[in-house]
């Protein structure tokens, strides 16, 4: 069975978007297991604007639970994804596995997912500009995932003599 987890911070609004718009893009027949975490996954709930924009969408994430990231759940991914350069940098850091960032699957881009305070430094002032560009970034993963699907037959994990190095191939 294949494995991919994408990765983001609180695993509240990135990584998960991106594990629901890909089970949905997959079906439920599918032999893929698709989840997600956060490197930091403080306890709170999913915002409500993230969980109505999946609904609307026709996913349901109100079965979604919050988890952090651990060697386990990263050694299990066939396929590790991070959204942003911090948890890439993380994970190589901490776990010192290299992984790619969802642009450069979908779009060969070495570009983040900017988190909504990477994007709109003010939010908390702006919170029109922090909803409108939230539902930007939901729409945006959503769009991308036939772009992930076509690419990911093309990267797999490799295994460097070292161990633990994923690249593309």
């Amino acid at each position: 069975m294949k494995s991919i987890l994408f990765i983001c911070t609180g695993n509240l609004f990135r990584s998960p978007v991106a594990e629901y718009a890909l089970k949905a893009r997959l079906g439920p027949e599918s032999d893929y297991v698709v989840g997600s975490a956060g490197i930091e996954a403080l306890p709170q709930a999913m915002p409500l604007l993230i969980h109505d924009r999946l609904c609307e969408k026709g996913a349901d994430p109100s079965t979604h639970v919050q988890r952090k990231l651990t060697r386990e759940l990263l050694d299990r991914a066939g396929l590790a994804v991070a959204m942003g350069l911090n948890h890439r940098e993380f994970i190589r850091q901490h776990f010192g596995r290299e992984v790619l960032l969802f642009n450069q699957v979908c779009y060969q881009q070495e570009e983040p997912v900017l988190d909504i305070h990477e994007a709109i430094p003010d939010w908390q002032n702006n919170m029109q500009a922090a909803r409108t560009y939230a539902l930007s970034v939901i729409d945006y993963i959503w769009d991308a995932m036939p772009a992930f699907l076509a690419r990911i037959s093309h990267v797999s994990p490799v295994q460097d003599m070292a161990g633990g190095i994923t690249r593309e191939q």
